[in-house]
């Protein structure tokens, strides 16, 4: 089993993962996303939406969104505060790397490292192509994750993080395959419990990404530092990649 398909690492490291703020922040960021990719059109894709944060805030602004993930557990999360907002979203149980829709969306974002799952770098090649397919002529795609060199900048093979609920989570993470791949080692400490996980995932360099996603078709694509818009230099804190078709 590939640790993305184990229900039971997000159930266990759900409030990790997703803390209650997490969701405040989204509505923030897609307004970010709008502005920075000054999208015309109303039909959005959250590739890998996890609980729902970024699809829900475009829905309550009035879009039409399909927010797709793999998690059933997840995508349960997402659909229960959907209720509670009031709002509609299309939620689809799918694996990235078979999901597209011909010329359905005019704006798809894949938010907060949720890019280079898979080892095999042609299933990372045929995520970004299902979504050059699934966007509309014109329409554009926002990737968010850490790029290779903040990750080099800020690297730290081993920390901790304090949790309100008196949980402490331990991470451990090792380059690997000449600085291509991550793996984490994720420890989740609960009063007399502990939750232990092993993770990895691609890192990518501005460039890599950016040469990527031009081979797959994508007409023009600009790096970012931040969804502000700042520029991909020293002072990044994110890689952010704005693709048009």
């Amino acid at each position: 089993m590939n640790w993305f398909e184990n229900e039971e690492f997000w159930r266990e490291f759900f409030p990790a993962l997703f803390p209650a703020e997490c969701f405040s922040q989204a509505e923030e960021q897609v307004s970010q996303i709008l502005a920075l990719t000054n999208c015309g059109g109303q039909s959005v894709l959250d590739l890998c939406c996890g609980p729902g944060r970024h699809a829900l805030a475009f829905a309550r602004r009035g879009f039409k969104v399909t927010g797709v993930d793999l998690s059933p557990y997840l995508l349960f999360r997402a659909q229960e505060r959907a209720s509670l907002l009031g709002v509609s979203v299309e939620w689809v149980m799918e694996d990235m790397r078979h999901f597209h829709t011909k010329n359905a969306f005019d704006l798809a974002c894949n938010m907060t490292k949720s890019f280079g799952y898979f080892e095999d770098e042609t299933e990372n090649l045929s995520v970004l192509r299902n979504v050059w397919e699934s966007l509309k002529s014109g329409g554009t795609f926002l990737i968010d994750t850490v790029g290779k060199e903040i990750f080099a900048r800020k690297w730290q093979s081993v920390f901790s993080t304090d949790y309100s609920d008196g949980s402490v989570l331990l991470q451990r993470s090792q380059v690997r395959d000449d600085w291509c791949r991550v793996s984490n080692d994720w420890i989740l400490l609960k009063k007399d419990r502990f939750h232990r996980f092993t993770y990895q995932h691609s890192i990518y360099a501005g460039r890599e990404l950016k040469e990527r996603l031009l081979a797959i078709g994508f007409e023009e694509v600009q790096l970012f530092g931040d969804l502000k818009g700042a520029p991909y230099g020293m002072d990044a804190t994110r890689l952010i990649a704005v693709a048009r078709k």
